[in-house]
């Protein structure tokens, strides 16, 4: 993969100057990444700050009692806020990022952002709008587990999940931690549906009978 091929993804990039993007270029490289790998974790300290160019990104949060939460996801185009929070601030991370698929990504050596932000004013300012940009999906994480209703959430998640399809392959847990919530309240939510007929259960299954009344909750 070329230079500008990998740049043109990232349109803050794309505007450096050229001996910028020289450096940039020389000094970092692409990678590949299976899936299910652990990219980071918790008391692990950032070495370099990865841009993806394909693939997803899940980082999640686990309780001190075992129970997890999706934060955020990265896709191609993007990088990780927590990754860039830690480099500026010479902190361990305090989450985990896990490839939910195969990764392509440029990796940028610590000691290269450190340079780069602290001599390109344009690379500073690409990094502080993807910072700014995803702490505002962070605020709305929480904001709708603290103030949002369960159910809305969980009909959302389940026409987020189902695209267009009549079923999902999703396990309750796996519901749980999508929502930031205990398994057994999304169990309860569930059965729910099923009594009011606007799914049926199976294991690790969900079949949607009634999307139009799901859709509906999820719009309230």
């Amino acid at each position: 993969m070329t230079q500008s091929d990998w740049i043109m993804q990232f349109p803050g990039l794309s505007r450096l100057p050229q001996n910028i993007r020289d450096y940039l270029h020389a000094q970092s490289k692409v990678i590949d990444i299976p899936a299910d790998t652990v990219i980071f974790g918790p008391g692990k300290p950032p070495e370099q700050l990865l841009l993806l160019l394909s693939g997803t990104v899940r980082v999640q949060k686990t309780s001190e009692e075992g129970r997890e939460i999706v934060l955020y996801r990265v896709h191609a185009g993007e990088s990780c806020v927590l990754t860039t929070a830690c480099l500026m601030a010479y902190e361990d991370y305090s989450a985990e990022g896990i490839a939910e698929t195969g990764l392509r990504a440029v990796a940028i050596p610590r000691e290269v952002f450190d340079r780069m932000v602290a001599d390109s004013s344009e690379f500073r300012q690409f990094v502080f709008t993807a910072y700014s940009r995803r702490m505002t999906d962070l605020f709305t994480v929480v904001e709708e587990i603290a103030f949002r209703r369960l159910d809305i959430r969980l009909a959302q998640k389940i026409i987020e999940l189902s695209a267009s399809e009549e079923s999902i392959q999703a396990t309750h847990q796996k519901l749980a931690v999508e929502l930031g919530t205990a398994r057994e309240v999304v169990s309860r939510q569930l059965s729910e549906f099923q009594r009011r007929g606007w799914i049926e259960l199976a294991r690790g299954v969900i079949r949607i009978l009634d999307r139009g009344a799901i859709q509906g909750l999820a719009e309230n």
